[in-house]
């Protein structure tokens, strides 16, 4: 898939690779595994699909093939007429930019981001929703939207790190933690295809999710609602800064590596050592961030 490819076109261009014929089941999470991605843009594309007539939606059962998928793959983003995804989502990363550098006022109406971002209503409408849903905006009564203040500098995504630190490693060792076999097949699948080129040539996006799917499937085996609680809502609100500290992929490999011990040590049922693991993982990730906080440092001083 090219960088950016919009997940409704990923999704058709799996059906014709897998030669699905028309009936079979689309499972959110079998595709957003397939694919590398969270489970909340393939609901968002499957409903897109739905509207196009390409899939079928039944109550309690979930998304059906509809119909046999004929095109060619330079064809299947006209054919959805969603090519304006491909334009939101590079503006979705402007804005997450021009936040970070103090360059976007906190308070925006729509009326300023269309202009702003030179976007259709339904263009704005995908990009809002996709940051409301992450948790850094919210809509204002009255006013257009409100941009969080949250992870906006290195010291705030150091602080995230810090609360991770003591979190994460503490889960493993909750009384009657399970980690399901099938989630850990799924976790070692994704670090095996980063190491097998993806570092190089995954999306961000895709980057941030496959962390993101790893660390939370840890801390939902553990069963303590208040830690899925928490590092839920730090995931959230860390994905902007996060962004940023993807420009240097070259820790990925180690960060990959560091993974794969945490999984088999876990297998084996030694979560004493695998939470030793995972803290120095951890605390490496940590120092890592702290040595480029003048990547992370890019907002203007108020003087300018």
């Amino acid at each position: 898939m090219k960088p950016h490819t919009p997940i409704a076109v990923q999704i058709v261009q799996l059906i014709q690779a897998e030669g699905w014929a028309p009936g079979a089941h689309l499972p959110a999470q079998l595709l957003a595994d397939r694919l590398r991605v969270s489970r909340s843009p393939v609901n968002d594309a499957l409903k897109q699909l739905h509207e196009k007539g390409m899939v079928a939606r039944e109550r309690n059962r979930g998304y059906f093939l509809a119909r046999p998928l004929q095109l060619a793959p330079d064809q299947v983003a006209g054919a959805l007429g969603i090519e304006g995804h491909d334009v939101a989502t590079g503006v979705y990363f402007r804005i997450a930019d021009d936040l970070l550098r103090g360059e976007l006022p906190e308070a925006c109406s729509e009326a300023q981001l269309r202009a702003r971002y030179g976007l259709t209503a339904t263009q704005l409408g995908t990009i809002l929703g996709r940051i409301a849903n992450e948790g850094w905006a919210e809509r204002r009564p009255g006013y257009g939207w409100q941009f969080s203040s949250m992870m906006r500098t290195p010291e705030a995504l150091l602080q995230s790190y810090r609360l991770r630190l003591a979190l994460e490693p503490a889960a493993l060792m909750e009384p009657g933690y399970r980690l399901d076999a099938a989630v850990l097949a799924r976790c070692r699948e994704a670090e095996l295809h980063l190491l097998d080129g993806g570092i190089e040539t995954d999306t961000a996006d895709q980057l941030h999710e496959r962390g993101v799917r790893f660390h939370e499937s840890l801390v939902e085996a553990s069963g303590n609602p208040f830690f899925i609680d928490t590092i839920r809502r730090v995931n959230r609100v860390r994905r902007l800064l996060s962004y940023r500290s993807m420009r240097d992929r070259q820790r990925y490999r180690q960060h990959c590596e560091q993974h794969l011990e945490v999984l088999a040590l876990l297998e084996q049922g030694r979560n004493a050592d695998a939470a030793e693991v995972l803290r120095a993982h951890l605390q490496s990730t940590l120092d890592n961030i702290g040595k480029i906080t003048n990547v992370l440092a890019t907002r203007k001083p108020a003087s300018e």
